[in-house]
């Protein structure tokens, strides 16, 4: 993996966090520790990145909102 390319995933994993955490009302902060908890940073966010990243924002904020209260629901 490029330089170039690690950027664009970390990038675009910071947006859908920041989107995430604002769907369900919560920090950033708190957000990337639930989702650090369950690993979906890296394997929904960076792992799913060449498909996720075509989707629109509010989508992949949905999506990963969703994701997590799933995961999180499983425990």
């Amino acid at each position: 993996m490029t330089i170039d390319e690690t950027y664009r995933k970390i990038h675009f994993a910071v947006m859908a966090i920041e989107s995430g955490a604002k769907k369900l009302n919560i920090s950033g902060r708190e957000m990337e520790q639930r989702l650090q908890k369950q690993d979906l940073i890296h394997r929904r966010l960076i792992g799913h990145y060449e498909l996720l990243h075509t989707q629109s924002l509010e989508y992949v904020a949905a999506d990963i909102a969703e994701t997590l209260i799933n995961w999180e629901s499983e425990e």
